[in-house]
């Protein structure tokens, strides 16, 4: 190269260079050192420097759009009220209840100290009308159970247990005494309730098949058998126990209450799942019970349907909380964490795991949400719920798996919630009616046959 053309290319160089950027990088590094550095390198380690140079920064966490899971804005279709209790239930969840939940979960031990936080919001039978409850729409006690399952599933079961279970068994099924009587005080909480339905040998067979027994002696009733998962039992005040009428051979419901001669609550140990519900053995030996705590208006299982009907709504909206929280959980790490120098959201397979999450739980939302108006119409049948338990937990599934995904070996891991989601998750797929049953329950509906075996 000739010496003008040194001296020419030169001055090009320096009119391009900002002297006094130069002048500040001189001050952090030895540019003559860098400069035989570079030097040194080939055309290929050039062009990877180049590259790496020219790397966009990271966005800022105050750069990136929210992390909310309702991605269709569904909440805006809540009125002002309706809104500012579901922020009251989820301030509750995030500020004072997530704090306490993996410690309990981890030792399978029940947070006591949440029931007095939980009186402070009156939520406990919000669709009921008279005996202090709320009033409110099933709409939103299905808001509330996904603002709750969002945090913790173990607590949305505890609340769905005694306020939906236990609480619309004496709604739906007890006298004007016994509503007077239970409602008012497990409205503000101060009565705590379960629901025995479930049987050691009996699950899906409960309509026909309950071996728990009773029989009237001409003053009390004779309960003989056993109950087993029933969530709340161990410290409930009041069970609501079903069992088979010995004469009739028809479904009764009683109010069995903690201290009654011949109940026993034993505590099922090393769950994987629901680790924090305090679920129980019952056992009936000789269980005396008067005629005036048998639920007076439930005569046979149709009306235990009912109010299992009712709050099979609750648990598909469980399953979207358990969703949109493993959801959420996942698009917080991925946003955070790094690999080879970028966060692992901005690659095209991680992000294709967060849109099937983010697909999943919007049909599960909205499904939930036309389920609830349905119910709010008097418009609700046993296939409606049926639908939206399979779907729903189906889809729940999925996503808390896609979540425990793209978390890596951390996705095992207490410390970031997905693993609580994804163990919780299988609860909620198997109670309030397995897959199979609810699925042969919306088939029926529509082929107009049953496949049930007789």
């Amino acid at each position: 190269m000739s010496f003008f053309k040194k001296v020419r290319n030169t001055v090009d160089l320096l009119k391009s260079v900002d002297m006094d950027q130069l002048a500040k990088i001189n001050k952090q590094i030895d540019l003559s050192e860098a400069m035989k550095t570079l030097g040194k390198l080939d055309e290929r380690q050039l062009a990877g420097l180049m590259k790496m140079l020219k790397t966009k920064r990271h966005k800022s966490q105050s750069d990136l759009p929210p992390i909310d899971g309702d991605f269709y804005n569904l909440d805006y279709k809540l009125t002002e009220e309706q809104r500012k209790l579901q922020m009251e239930v989820r301030t509750l969840m995030e500020d004072e209840i997530r704090p306490l939940i993996n410690d309990h979960w981890n030792r399978a031990k029940f947070p006591f100290e949440i029931i007095e936080k939980f009186k402070k919001l009156n939520i406990a039978g919000i669709p009921y009308e008279g005996y202090g409850c709320p009033n409110l729409p099933f709409l939103m006690e299905g808001i509330i159970a996904q603002e709750i399952a969002r945090v913790d599933v173990s607590t949305s079961t505890f609340f769905g247990v005694h306020s939906g279970l236990a609480m619309g068994s004496i709604y739906l099924c007890g006298s004007e005494e016994q509503k007077q009587k239970w409602l008012p005080q497990m409205q503000k909480l101060e009565k705590i309730g379960a629901f025995g339905l479930t049987e050691p040998n009996v699950g899906s067979g409960v309509a026909g098949g309950l071996e728990t027994t009773c029989k009237f002696d001409g003053e009390n009733w004779i309960l003989n058998g056993q109950k087993k998962w029933i969530g709340n039992a161990t410290f409930a005040d009041v069970i609501i126990i079903w069992a088979r009428d010995e004469e009739s051979n028809q479904v009764k419901g009683f109010l069995v209450e903690k201290d009654n001669p011949g109940f026993k609550a034993e505590k099922m140990e090393d769950k994987m799942a629901l680790r924090i519900v305090q679920n129980a053995l019952i056992t009936l030996t000789d269980c005396k019970v008067a005629e005036n705590d048998r639920l007076q208006n439930a005569n046979s299982f149709k009306d235990t349907a009912n109010v299992l009907r009712m709050t099979r709504a609750g648990v598909a909206w469980q399953a979207v909380g358990c969703a949109r929280g493993a959801y959420e959980s996942a698009l917080k790490y991925t946003r955070k964490r790094e690999q080879f120098g970028r966060p692992i959201a901005s690659y095209q397979l991680i992000q294709n795991h967060l849109v099937e999450m983010v697909s999943n739980l919007t049909a599960m939302q909205t499904l939930c949400f036309r389920l609830s108006e349905m119910q709010d119409q008097d418009m609700l049948t046993d296939e409606h719920a049926s639908l939206a338990k399979v779907y729903c937990s189906m889809r729940m599934r999925d996503v808390v798996s896609r979540a425990r995904e793209v978390m890596g070996g951390n996705g095992i891991l207490l410390e970031h919630d997905v693993a609580r989601f994804v163990a919780d998750a299988e609860a909620i797929y198997s109670y309030e009616g397995t897959k199979e049953i609810n699925s042969l329950i919306v088939g029926r509906a529509i082929t107009g046959y049953s496949a049930f075996v007789s």
